[in-house]
């Protein structure tokens, strides 16, 4: 009774064994440098999934932008973009569609849509700026756009690391101390 159980495990193990093989004898990996495999990873993706999901922060402020194809609409916590007051906040939230214009087309052949919390309105309109820049450079297939948005901002693709320090005990903040007296 063992004995029949044995070879109906083996022909289960056979083809899996077959299929390892055939991957590694299809693709082998010291023919391709890695940046070509990194870039064929990437186009694959792409075209398996048009979307692209990233994250950008501010001081206490994080922004996770989504983003696919679509007819150019930007929605920030559910609201279109034309309705968010200040102006001066809003162009500051859209300044990675005028750096040039493939980043204006690209933004217009997309929808994008950022969830945004945490720390002022100032932080927060500035890192959904970084999130839509970045956004559009993950939805693009080139590496031009990359480099003109570094070009013309670099704090729009790479975040600041600039955290509060916290306060400590003798002081009113962290670095001032409670002033002595000595009389």
């Amino acid at each position: 009774m063992e004995e029949s159980k044995q070879p109906a495990v083996q022909q289960i193990e056979a083809p899996q064994a077959a299929e390892a093989k055939e991957k590694q004898t299809s693709e082998p990996s010291s023919d391709k440098p890695k940046a070509a495999r990194r870039a064929s990873k990437k186009a694959s993706a792409k075209q398996n999934n048009s979307s692209s999901i990233v994250k950008a922060k501010r001081k206490a402020s994080i922004a996770r932008a989504s983003i696919k194809a679509g007819s150019g609409i930007i929605r920030i916590n559910s609201k279109p973009v034309e309705v968010i007051e200040p102006i001066e906040l809003r162009e500051e939230m859209l300044k990675p569609l005028y750096v040039s214009e493939l980043t204006k087309k690209i933004a217009q052949s997309a929808d994008i849509k950022i969830n945004v919390n945490g720390g002022g309105i100032s932080s927060q309109a500035q890192a959904v700026s970084s999130a839509i820049a970045k956004a559009i450079v993950a939805f693009s297939d080139t590496d031009t756009v990359r480099k003109e948005i570094m070009r013309y901002d670099r704090s729009l693709l790479i975040d600041d690391v600039r955290r509060v320090e916290p306060k400590k005990f003798l002081g009113t903040k962290a670095r001032a101390r409670f002033q002595t007296s000595y009389r």
